[in-house]
């Protein structure tokens, strides 16, 4: 409901509304009149203080539960520096009874084919091996390699698996007939007697594990032919020794190895 008002309530309202235009008035000028921020300065301001490392190398920003990484080429805190890497010991060696042995300054050892002049458990072994060879049967050398510590070595490396089974891969037949054939070529050749009067005593056929190949003598080649191919002979030159199959029985009669290569 309207009420008529008097000329001085009407003066008083006049006032009222022109005090309040002049307030909004002032409060736009003052806002208009402030210092505004640039998109630059706002995100300067959002950004992380920069990390100075500290004098303990400490470079975590403070209050920050994230480690920082070391810096490059410097070790991690509480760490020694890396030592050189040693140098891997040698491999045990097994004495070389089983490889070439040629020796250009020692006197030639003698080349020997009376199988008579052999100790008793030598000469048993070699014809027991013989006998082996000759029957075509290749299993019939399994009581003569033996097993264990005492096994017959049949390579350079380690084999893995029956060691019959291996002769036959190395064949060029199944049956390791052929295998067969060379074993019994071998002991069939001259020998040598080494290092006699000491553990690792040996006799040790064909007797071209012991010589220079450059000494061979006619015959001599044309008994190693029996053995290997000129081919063959080549490359052993190259190498500078016999590096065919050869045999080493104890003069306790144990076949120790059978092997080929360097």
């Amino acid at each position: 409901m309207n009420f008529p008002m008097s000329g001085r309530l009407k003066g008083i309202v006049l006032c009222i509304r022109l005090a309040a235009y002049c307030g909004a008035i002032a409060l736009v000028t003052c806002l208009a009149s402030s210092p505004a921020y640039a998109l630059s300065d706002i995100k300067r301001e959002e950004l992380p203080a920069p990390v100075t490392p500290s004098a303990d190398g400490d470079s975590s920003t403070p209050g920050s539960t994230i480690p920082m990484p070391d810096p490059v080429g410097t070790p991690p805190s509480g760490s020694q520096p890396a030592a050189p890497d040693a140098a891997e010991p040698d491999s045990p060696s097994d004495g070389g009874s089983n490889r070439p042995r040629v020796d250009p300054e020692a006197p030639l050892p003698e080349v020997v084919y009376d199988l008579g002049k052999l100790p008793e458990p030598v000469r048993r072994m070699h014809d027991l091996i013989i006998e082996a060879c000759k029957s075509g049967d290749i299993e019939k050398l399994r009581p003569l390699i033996g097993k264990g510590e005492s096994m017959t070595q049949l390579s350079l490396a380690d084999i893995d698996g029956d060691a019959i089974a291996f002769l036959k891969g190395l064949s060029g037949d199944p049956d390791g007939q052929e295998i067969l054939a060379i074993l019994e070529e071998v002991l069939s050749a001259g020998y040598v007697h080494l290092d006699a009067g000491t553990p690792q005593e040996l006799y040790v056929w064909p007797y071209f594990f012991a010589l220079p190949l450059d000494k061979l003598d006619a015959r001599q080649r044309v008994e190693l032919f029996k053995i290997v191919t000129a081919g063959d002979l080549d490359d052993m030159k190259q190498f500078g020794a016999y590096i065919f199959y050869r045999v080493g029985i104890t003069p306790a009669g144990q076949w120790t190895f059978f092997v080929a290569g360097d």
